[in-house]
Parts: structure tokens; C-alpha cells; sequence
């Protein structure tokens, strides 16, 4: 069975556990890595009720960006977890700078265990994290533990056009696991792959110039391994 450490690598396309110590300074430049907060927002204006009681999770949160972008938008609690401690400090400044320090609460947390604790949600995102917890179907019965009868799933994920991609489901793949798992797709926003390849190629070019001055620091020893994940970021 994977650690949480091996799938969290995975997602990132890295061939092993060694990138993850590296994320904070090669992901330094980035704030938003996953979602789009506006997009997040966008969906949760046009079918949430948001009141006084209204609860958020967000799981892999990363440095905070939809969370901080939530809590200043709707005035609401958000929690946050991730894995990576120095991401989490980012979300605590980041939710300060903001004015929404005291909305927003950030701790660092291994969400396969958070989701077997975390209770009673309105709304609960998963953003563009990959299989970390498990398969599609593994991912959204989890998720429904957290989240309140009547709530809410955002998730952030790809879908293939055809189904001989072996590397992601195709959309009819994903409703039949809705309906196999109790969940109604309310919404979607679909990003256009020219979009989406010119937000990834802009991140990539901070990436790859971080890789190569973390490449510069590091013992030569480590340059290949280094070397061979830059090329997958």
C-alpha cells in the first residue's frame, strides 16, 4: 500500500519521495498551485446558501490560496491541512496579509487520516490533488464522510475524452461514480486545454528556474535526481 508521501509524489509526477523535502523552495514563486480561487468562488456564489453556520474544509490546501480567497469573499470559517509544513506558515501569513486571520484556520495534517476525524461540513474541496486519497471511488466516499447530508464537494480534477487514456477517467466514468457513491453533479466549470497549458507552462518556467538554482546548491551527488524531476514539474 502507498504512504501519503508516495501518492503525494505521484500527483506531482515525481518518480519518488526524495522531491517532496524540495517542493517549499522550488514552489516558492507559486501562491496559487492547484485551483483557481475565482472559479471556486464563482461555484459556490451560484449553488451554496452561505450563512453564520456555514463550515468549510479544505483538504491539501496547500499555501491557502482558495482558502484565504473563500474566507475574505464570504466571511466564513475555512479550515485548511496539508502535509507540507512550510506551505502551511505561507497560508497563516497569506490569511493575515488578508485581514482574515481570524476565519481561517491552518494546520499541517495528513488528510487520509483528516478525513476519519473531520465531521458535519457544508462544503468540503478537494483541488487538483490526484489519487492521494485513493482511487476516484475511494476519493468520494471519503470525502462523504466529512461533509454534512445536504453539503457540498468541490473537486478540482481531469477528465479524459476517451477511455484509452489509462490515465484518467472519462466524464461518464466519473458520473457513474457519483451515482454509485450517492453523490448528484450540481455544477461544472471545464478549464480549455489551451488554458490550462498556458497556466501550466507559465508555472513551469518558475519551477524550472528554481530546480536549476536548487541544482546549483545541492551536492553533485544529488543533481541527477534533482535533474530528472525538473523535467516532469
Amino acid at each position: 500500500m502507498k504512504t501519503t508521501e508516495e501518492k503525494l509524489a505521484k500527483s506531482l509526477t515525481a518518480e519518488s519521495t526524495e522531491l517532496i523535502p524540495h517542493l517549499p523552495y522550488l514552489l516558492q514563486d507559486l501562491w496559487e498551485m492547484g485551483s483557481s480561487p475565482k472559479d471556486m468562488l464563482e461555484l459556490v456564489r451560484k449553488h451554496i446558501h452561505v450563512s453564520m453556520k456555514t463550515k468549510v474544509l479544505d483538504l491539501e490546501c496547500g499555501k491557502g490560496a482558495v482558502s484565504v480567497y473563500l474566507a475574505k469573499e464570504l466571511g466564513r470559517r475555512v479550515k485548511g491541512i496539508d502535509l507540507i509544513p512550510e506551505f502551511i506558515d505561507v497560508a497563516l501569513e497569506k490569511a493575515e496579509e488578508f485581514g482574515v486571520g481570524e476565519w481561517c484556520e491552518f494546520v499541517v495534517g495528513d488528510i487520509t487520516e483528516a478525513v476519519k476525524t473531520e465531521k458535519d461540513y457544508d462544503l468540503v474541496i478537494l483541488g487538483a490533488v490526484g489519487d492521494v486519497l485513493g482511487n476516484a471511488d475511494e476519493t468520494i466516499r471519503l470525502i462523504n464522510n466529512t461533509v454534512k447530508k445536504d453539503g457540498y464537494i468541490l473537486i478540482d480534477d481531469a477528465y479524459a475524452k476517451e477511455k484509452a487514456n489509462a490515465n484518467y477517467l472519462t466524464r461518464e466514468q466519473w458520473l457513474e461514480i457519483f451515482n454509485n457513491t450517492g453523490v448528484r453533479l450540481v455544477d461544472e466549470k471545464i478549464i480549455e486545454e489551451d488554458e490550462l497549458a498556458s497556466i501550466n507552462n507559465d508555472q513551469q518556467e518558475q519551477i524550472v528556474k528554481r530546480a536549476r538554482e536548487l541544482k546549483e546548491k545541492l551536492p553533485v551527488s544529488m543533481w541527477p535526481m534533482v535533474s530528472r524531476r525538473t523535467s516532469t514539474c
